[in-house]
């Protein structure tokens, strides 16, 4: 059902299943995290860029990735070396106060240093928690519905693809969570198919206003997730 959930409102929105999948998964069996969330990251952008490809900014796109891919090396070494928690509260913190300046009409300025600084945090979280979203998706707030998420939706493939290969060159990805994030994926098609209504209210103008409460949810799943391991 999270898994649902997440990814209705990522189809509609352009970020939010690891924000709904990846606690779950975590309170039922931490063993199967952060993989098997990043098996449904990996696999759900495919279905937006069928629908939204030729939207893609990929000078964006380029400055997010160049920024994630030192931030996924530090977000695998946290998950080889430390634990996650004091992460998963610093950052859930840190979201909370930029939604909250950003709620105040303070616009988070979108150029390669803000749009990459993002992408390093990005990769940081998504690959030791499973939630790399809301730091890119936050630089992404005053662009129209479509272009965020064409342009999130290569971002998270790119990054699952990544943060799975350094799990795996790390020793932390099993077999295991490969077949429970598969056991994963219809329900993950059935929230994307259910998410165009939804997807069409938003582009008539409350795309940055779904991405702050997006956000801001995430940022308390996040401060709860490090206070009940």
């Amino acid at each position: 059902m999270s898994v649902f959930v997440g990814s209705l409102v990522q189809g509609a929105v352009g970020f939010g299943v690891g924000v709904a999948a990846a606690p779950v998964i975590t309170l039922l069996d931490p063993e199967l995290m952060p993989a098997s969330i990043m098996v449904v990251n990996a696999i759900l952008p495919l279905f937006t860029l069928a629908a939204e490809w030729r939207r893609v900014d990929w000078r964006d796109l380029g400055w997010a990735v160049l920024g994630r891919l030192p931030g996924s090396v530090v977000g695998a070494y946290i998950v080889l070396q430390l634990s996650a928690r004091s992460l998963a509260l610093f950052v859930g913190v840190m979201v909370l106060v930029a939604v909250a300046l950003t709620g105040r009409a303070v616009r988070v300025p979108r150029n390669g240093a803000t749009i990459g600084g993002a992408g390093f945090v990005s990769g940081i979280t998504g690959t030791a928690t499973g939630i790399g979203g809301p730091p890119i998706a936050l630089v992404f707030q005053g662009v129209e519905g479509p272009r965020v998420r064409a342009t999130l939706a290569v971002f998270f493939f790119l990054s699952a693809v990544q943060s799975l290969l350094l799990l795996h060159g790390v020793g932390e990805l099993t077999d295991r969570q490969l077949r429970f994030g598969a056991l994963m994926i219809p329900f993950l098609v059935a929230g994307f198919a259910l998410s165009r209504p939804l997807r069409r209210r938003l582009d008539a103008g409350l795309t940055r206003t779904a991405i702050l409460v997006v956000a801001a949810g995430s940022a308390f799943v996040l401060i709860a997730q490090s206070l009940v391991r």
